[in-house]
């Protein structure tokens, strides 16, 4: 523990503090002991914390400012494109007209935030290239899940039943062959080639009639664009299969390059990464999904459409899998993208892929001297490298991850993707500045340094964080559970 560790909440307690006022209770009290079952109602009183409005907003305030995030710092987390989120986005998503309705009221009164919904319907068909979308899916792997199920509805429409297996990449996102089980298939992994791309000759070799879809991100987890992807298409789609897009990294093709373009049928979108909604906390996502015309039947009901001049939910929809959510998706995030969308333009929207691209190559040339460089060639947002050198010397690449928190870094994603010994994988996003960017390429090159001639340093990082080195494995491996009987 540091020396400076703050006190629990119920250190601070003390019998008699109040944080509340509450007016007085003009209705009469109710014994839920005569209510509920005897096995549930305590024996005692749960024990809270009793501290002052004071003590637990500075209790919080403090916790909040250990906390890594966005607007903390520069959080490079690979893969996960944690950019800044406008606060123009907040600002709109609590007018009174989107903030302070019902998923209940009738179409009639909400006709404002269904325009909303249907316009953001028609800026993603644009940006993806395909011609119908939902707003449903509550994010990105629940958006995989459902372009998954359509997918399989497709095949089972046309007899062709015995497409039981998904395709996907050894770079591949882990949600990918996670969601494919959960939608029923088998998952097939298609290797890699010595570029980092998706091996031709391995991808023809599992393709075949009991293929249903490939599942690929472009440009891939590497960063890299798939130079072969027409190519791809034309070997999937002529054995009967789908392509589906993960568009987690569609940061690095947006207004440049389109998925339906590309020959993808199903796309899903992450608005609470590419389109700036808030990521990761527990908070909602938002994971719209993009199909090309042979796959609009099976899309999620209902649908926002525009019928004589109104917006309108359209459940007429036979063939749909169904509803995947309740009501009408994540509305808030949907707000924040649609606000994202609208304020950047199309210039802007442009823009955002260029400073992405631009910031990842020149942080990846800049280390390439010192970390040892996988695939020495063009990325796009985001970029590997390699902790081999610096493991020869005893320091591996989660210990470069602890010391940069003495930096007050989030350290990038580590280990992953897994065909990449040691690997470290940087997204600077294109909201970074070059002096932000410049000090994290110092940090990494003093870690490098410190790695040859101090390697004990980097091996016992963190050293000014709250909390030092933890024992991940054991954690992971013997969780300490506490349970406390009322």
């Amino acid at each position: 523990m540091h020396k400076e560790d703050q006190p629990l909440i119920f250190e601070l307690s003390s019998p008699g503090r109040i944080g509340y006022s509450l007016p007085e209770v003009d209705i009469p009290e109710v014994d839920l002991a005569e209510l509920l079952p005897e096995e549930y109602v305590r024996e005692a009183e749960a024990e809270l914390p009793e501290v002052s409005e004071l003590d637990i907003m500075r209790h919080y305030t403090a916790l909040s400012n250990r906390n890594h995030g966005v607007d903390s710092g520069f959080y490079p987390l690979g893969s996960c494109t944690m950019k800044y989120n406008p606060k123009i986005n907040e600002n709109v998503a609590r007018f009174n007209g989107f903030a302070h309705i019902h998923p209940l009221q009738d179409e009639s009164s909400v006709q404002g935030a269904m325009e909303l919904m249907y316009d953001l319907q028609e800026h993603l068909i644009e940006i993806t290239g395909m011609d119908e979308v939902t707003l449903q899916p509550a994010a990105g792997a629940h958006g995989e899940w459902t372009g998954l199920m359509m997918i399989r509805a497709f095949h089972e429409a046309n007899g062709d039943t015995e497409r039981t297996k998904v395709i996907v990449p050894d770079s591949a996102h882990g949600t990918n062959p996670a969601s494919a089980t959960v939608a029923g298939f088998e998952t097939v992994t298609v290797k890699s080639n010595e570029m980092g791309l998706v091996d031709l000759e391995d991808l023809k070799r599992v393709v075949g009639p009991d293929t249903a879809a490939l599942m690929l991100t472009n440009p891939n987890t590497l960063g890299l664009f798939e130079e072969n992807i027409v190519e791809m298409a034309e070997i999937v789609h002529g054995a009967g299969g789908k392509l589906y897009y993960d568009g987690a990294n569609l940061n690095a093709v947006l207004s440049k390059a389109r998925p339906g373009d590309m020959g993808f049928d199903v796309v899903h979108l992450n608005l609470h990464k590419t389109f700036t909604g808030p990521h990761g906390g527990g908070g909602p996502g938002s994971g719209p999904v993009g199909v090309k015309s042979d796959l609009i039947p099976y899309l999620p009901k209902p649908i926002v459409t525009k019928r004589d001049g109104e917006f309108i939910f359209d459940y007429d929809r036979p063939q749909s899998i169904g509803r995947v959510k309740p009501y009408y998706g994540n509305f808030g995030i949907n707000v924040r993208a649609y606000t994202y969308i609208r304020s950047m333009g199309p210039d802007g929207l442009k823009a955002v892929t260029e400073n992405a691209v631009l910031n990842a190559n020149y942080m990846m040339r800049r280390l390439a001297e010192y970390y040892d460089l996988p695939f020495d060639k063009h990325c796009k947002h985001e970029f590997v490298l390699s902790g081999k050198r610096q493991k020869k010397l005893g320091v591996r690449t989660l210990d470069i991850a602890k010391r940069l928190l003495d930096f007050g870094y989030h350290p990038p994603t580590i280990y992953f993707p897994l065909n990449v010994e040691e690997c470290i994988m940087v997204e600077p996003t294109e909201t970074e500045s070059k002096d932000t960017l410049d000090a994290f390429i110092d940090a990494m090159i003093q870690i490098a340094k410190e790695a040859e001639d101090n390697p004990e340093v980097v091996q016992e990082a963190p050293h000014t964080t709250v909390i030092g080195r933890l024992d991940e494995a054991t954690a992971a491996r013997k969780p300490i559970l506490r349970f406390q009987k009322a």
